[in-house]
């Protein structure tokens, strides 16, 4: 049994639904888990838990921006603890896509940060275009366009492998 820090950025909530399926299954082996919206960054004790887990989505290329910001201030606290990281994201709808080492966001994430995550994962996210204002709807339509993704905007698109969410967890929690 583990205490678990688990910290998400969401942009349309489905980054928050994988991170709660997570919590749950965690808590079916008897896992203590905080889950904390990262716009919300109380002040933490990390002495208080014995991993860490981060899961951050996309949108249009960049991480919320607490997320930098948040691993810098806290590096030394994170680094003491076993730690995690995974992003969801569009890209990783693509299977050429979807491993850390092919992921470009994983890359990204790497080199704005000094944090080297002991356990990294890559989720496929959700294109869900009526949820959309207007603009982010045509902007993501024009992205996919040129990705080769869906461009009906009348429909939502869920990509995620729920299997792979819950191989993640599992390993996480083997830490």
């Amino acid at each position: 049994m583990s205490k678990i820090l688990f910290l998400y950025s969401s942009t349309d909530g489905h980054t928050e639904r994988i991170s709660k399926l997570m919590m749950q299954q965690f808590s079916l082996t008897n896992n203590k888990v905080d889950l904390i919206d990262c716009n919300l960054m109380p002040k933490m004790n990390f002495s208080d838990y014995d991993k860490f887990l981060l899961g951050a989505s996309i949108r249009y290329g960049n991480y919320n921006k607490n997320i930098p910001k948040f691993i810098n201030h806290n590096l030394a606290e994170i680094q003491k603890l076993k730690n995690g990281f995974f992003t969801v994201n569009a890209v990783a709808r693509k299977p050429e896509k979807q491993t850390p080492d092919s992921n470009p966001y994983v890359s990204k994430f790497l080199r704005l940060s000094s944090w080297q995550p002991n356990k990294i994962g890559v989720f496929a996210g959700k294109i869900d275009y009526p949820k959309y204002r207007f603009f982010d709807k045509h902007i993501i339509k024009f992205i996919m366009y040129i990705t080769g993704g869906p461009t009906d905007t009348s429909k939502s698109y869920e990509f995620t492998d729920w299997d792979a969410v819950k191989k993640f967890t599992e390993d996480f929690d083997l830490l």
